[in-house]
């Protein structure tokens, strides 16, 4: 039997803000699971999906070193320009406006948005 592919996990420093900041992506909060007395993992999913998302909260701790290795994740969105005003009316602004990778003149645009704790996330334009 081959693999799938269940979820990717990150660390946050404040729950309700993490889970406010995917909601306005478009997330819903699954569902909580405490682990032990040092963590509390929140697993987020978009509609129709699984829960691919989990947000891992550590008791006490409200900061990370992201590094430089680990980049974003990606969504797909239909409406780029909707999705991007969208956020910003919610206080997101992205890092910079939608482009096409590399130059490129034709094919999806793509834009960056940072989530509460600074990571990335890949907005691509479906066309």
């Amino acid at each position: 039997a081959m693999p799938s592919y269940l979820h990717t996990c990150y660390r946050i420093g404040d729950i309700d803000r993490s889970v406010s900041f995917y909601e306005k992506l478009g997330f819903t909060e699954a569902r909580r699971m405490p682990i032990g007395d040092e963590a509390v993992n929140v697993f987020m999913q978009l509609p129709g999906e699984d829960p691919v998302l989990e947000l891992t909260y550590n008791h006490g701790v409200d900061t990370y070193d992201l590094g430089t290795g680990y980049n974003h994740i990606a969504l797909g969105v239909e409406d780029l320009e909707g999705t991007l005003e969208g956020l910003a009316s919610e206080g997101i602004e992205p890092e910079k406006p939608p482009y096409r990778p590399g130059g490129r003149t034709e094919g999806p645009r793509i834009c960056f948005v940072r989530d509460p704790d600074g990571y990335r996330v890949e907005l691509i334009e479906r066309a």
